[in-house]
C-alpha cells in the first residue's frame, strides 16, 4: 500500500473531528407563506412540523453559505489545510451547472486538494459520508464534507406541496482517521428506485429539456408530482434502509443514542421511528425552526446538537435519508473522541 504524507500508521476507523453550520439571517415564519398561498393559520405546521425556515439574501450564492459552514468546522477542528485530502460538496443548487462548485469552495478555503460536487438530492449527505469514510481509510487524510442548498430560489408558489417545505442552509463536518476499534461506520445500506424518478424534480436545464434556460421558467422550479406517493415511499425507504443498516451493524435499536433523519417532514420521520420501534425522544430534530434544506438537514441537525454537547463521550447514531430520484440510505455510526 502506498504511503501518504501525514498518514497515520494505524487507521482502524473514522471520527468526526468537528461540525459547523450556517443558517441565513432571514427567518420566514409559516404565516408569511400561508397568507401567500391562501392557507389557514397553522396548516403548514400541522402537516409538516415546520414553524419557520431560513432564506438566503439575494446576494448570497451557494458557495457563500458553504464557505461559512466550512470555516466554522475548520475553526473547531484544530486541523491544518494540508490535513484535508478531499472536499465533498453535497448540493442540488450549485453556483453554476458547469463548473462544479466544490473546487471554488476549496479555493476560497485555501485548499488545493481534490474537490467534487455530489448531486444526491436529500440523500446527498449520506452518500458523501460513505465516500468520505472510504477515502479517509485508504489515504489517511481527512475529508471536509459540506452539504448546502439555496432552495428558496427554486420554490414554485403555485404548488403548495413543495412551497411549504423548502429552506436554505449549509452544514459541514470533517471526517478524520481514528485508531479506535469498534468506532466509525458499523453498518450502512444504500438503495434507489428509479421507477419513482419523476416524483420530485426540477425538469428544466438538463439535456432532456435544455431550452428551459430562463430562470423565470417554471421548469426551473421544484415539482412534486404526487405528495401522497412521496410521503409513503419516503417512510418505507427510510424504514427499510435503517433496518438493513442496523442489521449489518448487529445493533439493536434499543442501543441507539440518537436517530438523525433527513428533516423532510416531521410526520415522515416520526412514522419511521414508530416502524423501527424505538423511543421517539432519541430523534434529533431541526425541522421546526429550519425547515427542509435537502442534503444539509442531517449535518445541520448534528451541528446544532453538537453545540448542545449531545455528542460528548461515545454515542451510537443512526442517520437516514431519501431524496429525489428515490435514492437513499442509512448509516450506523459510533462516535470516537
Amino acid at each position: 500500500m502506498p504511503s501518504y504524507p501525514g498518514r497515520s500508521s494505524i487507521i482502524r476507523s473514522t471520527r468526526i473531528a468537528s461540525f459547523g453550520h450556517y443558517a441565513p439571517e432571514l427567518r420566514v415564519e409559516n404565516s408569511v407563506i400561508e397568507q401567500k398561498l391562501g392557507l389557514s393559520a397553522g396548516w403548514i405546521e400541522r402537516r409538516t412540523g415546520i414553524r419557520a425556515r431560513r432564506w438566503a439574501a439575494s446576494d448570497e450564492a451557494l458557495t457563500d453559505i458553504a464557505v461559512k459552514a466550512a470555516k466554522a468546522a475548520f475553526a473547531k477542528s484544530h486541523l491544518m489545510p494540508d490535513d484535508i485530502g478531499l472536499v465533498l460538496l453535497a448540493t442540488s443548487t450549485p453556483d453554476h451547472l458547469l463548473p462544479p462548485s466544490a473546487p471554488l469552495l476549496a479555493h476560497r478555503l485555501g485548499l488545493s486538494c481534490g474537490a467534487v460536487d455530489l448531486t444526491g438530492a436529500c440523500a446527498g449527505f449520506i452518500y458523501a459520508f460513505l465516500f468520505a469514510d472510504g477515502f479517509v481509510k485508504s489515504t489517511g487524510k481527512s475529508v471536509l464534507i459540506v452539504a448546502a442548498n439555496i432552495l428558496s430560489r427554486r420554490i414554485n408558489f403555485e404548488e403548495t406541496a413543495s412551497a411549504v417545505l423548502f429552506a436554505d442552509a449549509a452544514a459541514a463536518l470533517i471526517l478524520s482517521p481514528s485508531s479506535r476499534e469498534g468506532a466509525g461506520i458499523l453498518g450502512s445500506h444504500v438503495h434507489s428506485d428509479g421507477s419513482f424518478y419523476d416524483q420530485i424534480s426540477i425538469p428544466g436545464g438538463g439535456t432532456r429539456n435544455p431550452h428551459s434556460d430562463s430562470m423565470a421558467s417554471k421548469d426551473r422550479l421544484i415539482r412534486i408530482k404526487d405528495g401522497r406517493i412521496v410521503f409513503e415511499r419516503a417512510v418505507k425507504s427510510m424504514t427499510q434502509s435503517s433496518s438493513l443498516a442496523l442489521q449489518q451493524a448487529a445493533v439493536d435499536v434499543a442501543k441507539l443514542d440518537y436517530f438523525i433523519p433527513h428533516q423532510a417532514n416531521a410526520r415522515i420521520f416520526d412514522l419511521v421511528a414508530q416502524n423501527l420501534r424505538f423511543d421517539p425522544r432519541i430523534t434529533l430534530r431541526s425541522v421546526e425552526e429550519f425547515g427542509n434544506s435537502s442534503a444539509a438537514t442531517i449535518p445541520l441537525t448534528m451541528s446544532l446538537a453538537d453545540q448542545d454537547n449531545k455528542f460528548a463521550g461515545e454515542k451510537l447514531l443512526l442517520m437516514t435519508a431519501v431524496g429525489a430520484g428515490f435514492t437513499g440510505g442509512a448509516i450506523v455510526f459510533r462516535t470516537a473522541h
